[in-house]
């Protein structure tokens, strides 16, 4: 692949680069309400509505947070209380990073502007991001664009905002669903897959793959 000279490197956040526990938390809130043979698919539920939810108009992510929850809970028979809901809500912004992310950001920020483009509200995000240790250039929000990803807008949003065009970008998930996808579709011809095993890899879709965020230092000569 050709060498890498993005103009901005723009970055997922949760998952990617903090710690997003949202699937250890469910765990640890619904052990003694589901049973423990059906915990997992609980879990993986939650995780496949909460992607329904951004699919359509935007709403805040609580919202999004809650409605995933109930019909979670719905679907496994149990009862849906909105504290659950807020419990989660309200943890998002005390989560902090992988342990390899402050090192590797600290070394790309030296020659790169490091960009977010993130599923969250500004109310969450900037808590998270400032545990990151390093600098960024700019940070968006689904709550600034009006959208979510997977959704195009949000990444026409970043964009608009960057005064940038797709081919300037290295675009950087551990997600293809919510990012990569997109990001092929939109023509961001950089892209890096960190794969921290969410997802299983698809080279179809034209990524560098590492396996946290030394690697993406490594691979850009940092």
């Amino acid at each position: 692949m050709p060498k890498l000279q993005p103009r901005f490197i723009t970055f997922d956040c949760y998952g990617t680069l903090t710690r997003f526990q949202i699937s250890d938390l469910a765990r640890e809130m619904f052990a003694n309400r589901i049973p423990a043979e059906s915990l997992e698919q609980f879990v993986q539920d939650f995780t496949c509505y909460r992607r329904d939810e951004v699919l359509g108009a935007w709403k805040p992510y609580d919202i999004v947070l809650k409605n995933a929850l109930r019909r979670t809970c719905r679907r496994h028979g149990i009862d849906y209380v909105d504290a659950d809901g807020q419990r989660i809500y309200d943890a998002v912004p005390t989560w902090g990073p992988h342990p390899d992310v402050p090192e590797g950001l600290r070394r790309l920020a030296k020659r790169y502007p490091l960009v977010i483009l993130s599923n969250a509200s500004n109310s969450q995000i900037h808590s998270n991001v400032e545990k990151l240790g390093a600098p960024f250039h700019a940070v968006y929000t689904a709550e600034q664009a009006q959208s979510y990803k997977p959704r195009m807008q949000g990444f026409e949003y970043m964009l608009d905002s960057l005064g940038a065009r797709p081919e300037e970008l290295l675009h950087v998930s551990a997600s293809l669903r919510y990012d990569l996808m997109t990001a092929h579709d939109l023509g961001i011809l950089d892209k890096v897959y960190v794969n921290r095993g969410f997802e299983p890899s698809t080279p179809y879709y034209g990524y560098h793959e590492v396996a946290d965020i030394g690697g993406l230092a490594d691979l850009l000569g940092l």
